[in-house]
């Protein structure tokens, strides 16, 4: 059986999902000082600049060699995994692709700056979300991808 990659969709995700985390960070990081906020929508989300030298919530804090072993880990393996384990499955294809530009994106901070920049503050019922960024939200997204994709396979 012939197999199937959407290579372009895949790409263009990734491509998207890699500038648009890079640009914002960019932007915050020169248009903004550590700690600045601005509300978006009062009480619910805010714009606020952010250094995290850590992982999720800031576990690992300073652990940069481990962080740039692992993210290349990672990377090589969502390549396997597509190429291996993805064909004929676009929801699987686009979930890696999600996974892959959102590691790729706080890769690229820890390897340029030591610290990853995070900027969307939300507050919801009532809880203050951790502070985080695209890549971040692009990872989340495509683990819940990823899951239901496995979980319906």
């Amino acid at each position: 059986m012939k197999q199937q990659y959407y290579i372009g969709l895949s790409l263009f995700i990734a491509l998207v999902i890699l500038i648009g985390d890079q640009l914002t960070k960019f932007i915050i990081r020169t248009q903004m000082t550590i700690g600045e906020s601005f509300a978006v929508l009062p009480k619910f989300l805010y714009i606020t600049s952010h250094r995290n030298n850590g992982a999720a919530w800031g576990i690992l804090s300073g652990k940069m060699t481990f962080f740039y072993i692992i993210t290349v880990i990672i990377l090589v393996a969502l390549i396997v995994f597509y190429i291996k384990e993805a064909k004929h499955n676009m929801l699987m294809q686009i979930a890696i692709s999600l996974l892959f530009s959102g590691a790729l994106g706080n890769f690229i901070d820890r390897v340029s700056s030591g610290e990853v920049v995070d900027f969307i503050d939300t507050i919801i019922f009532g809880y203050d979300f951790p502070i985080f960024n695209i890549a971040d939200a692009s990872l989340t997204i495509g683990v819940i991808l990823l899951m239901i994709v496995l979980l319906k396979d």
